[in-house]
């Protein structure tokens, strides 16, 4: 709980290994803030009706694109549903020192979002998903500024207590820094809370409200996902059928099946 300041850094996070530092060096690749918007050549003079009809399918395309994504990724405006794989992130924690965005990159070399797999960005000052799935995970998004949001977040600290196996952790988008390090000391959550700078794990979750609360299955699988007072109201009840139910998949995993004669 270092009162440091955050070390400066732009991007998503991206370490090659555990041992590597943060690096916004020239060999960083440039953001859209720093590179200068140079506006496209102008068309041939009777390529106008052509050129609109290529915009026209473009629009189209990203916009097929966009929707198959979220379908995918089982997101939507109710967040992450039942069965739905977690998209991975990992993010500084917001009690760390560790500047940058958070990194949700599915795969390597996606630029803007992350040029290593978020899954490989692995420190003890990072909030990674793909570490905290290795159990059952009770995973809350909330807002910085948005009292309604903390209750939820303070059962979750009591309840971890008594639920050993279980992990509990929060990812905060908006506002600032400062603010939600001293809300994190406040209130004395001792769980892993992430810091979403640009709101880039919220948007891949379809987070519209908080708070947000998903209860996921060992290996990233979702079992349901609870919104505003139905979150806090179910949470106790959730995080014991989450424990019971990981359990039955674990046996069901480790049990041989018989071979009928």
């Amino acid at each position: 709980m270092s009162d440091e300041p955050v070390t400066p850094a732009e991007g998503p996070l991206g370490f090659p290994d555990d041992q590597a530092d943060r690096s916004a060096g020239a060999d960083a690749e440039p953001t859209r803030s720093s590179v200068a918007e140079v506006p496209p050549p102008a068309p041939p003079a009777r390529a106008s009706r052509y050129g609109w009809l290529v915009g026209v399918v473009f629009v189209i395309a990203v916009g097929y694109i966009s929707v198959n994504t979220l379908r995918t990724h089982g997101t939507g405006s109710r967040g992450l549903q039942p069965g739905a794989a977690l998209p991975a992130f990992a993010m500084p924690l917001a009690l760390s020192n560790l500047g940058g965005d958070a990194n949700v990159a599915q795969r390597p070399g996606q630029g803007a979002i992350g040029r290593v797999p978020a899954c490989s960005v692995r420190r003890p000052d990072v909030l990674n998903s793909c570490v905290e799935t290795t159990a059952p995970l009770v995973l809350a998004f909330a807002f910085t500024g948005a009292p309604g949001c903390y209750r939820v977040l303070d059962e979750m600290q009591s309840l971890q207590r008594s639920r050993t196996g279980v992990r509990f952790a929060a990812v905060f988008s908006r506002g600032g820094r400062g603010d939600l390090r001293r809300l994190i000391r406040s209130h004395g959550w001792t769980f892993p809370v992430g810091y979403d700078r640009d709101g880039a794990v919220a948007n891949l979750y379809g987070i519209s409200g908080c708070p947000t609360v998903t209860y996921t299955y060992p290996g990233g699988t979702a079992m349901r996902t609870r919104l505003g007072s139905d979150a806090a109201r179910n949470l106790a009840a959730d995080v014991r059928a989450l424990a019971t139910a990981s359990a039955q998949r674990a046996r069901r995993t480790r049990t041989p099946r018989t071979r009928t004669p």
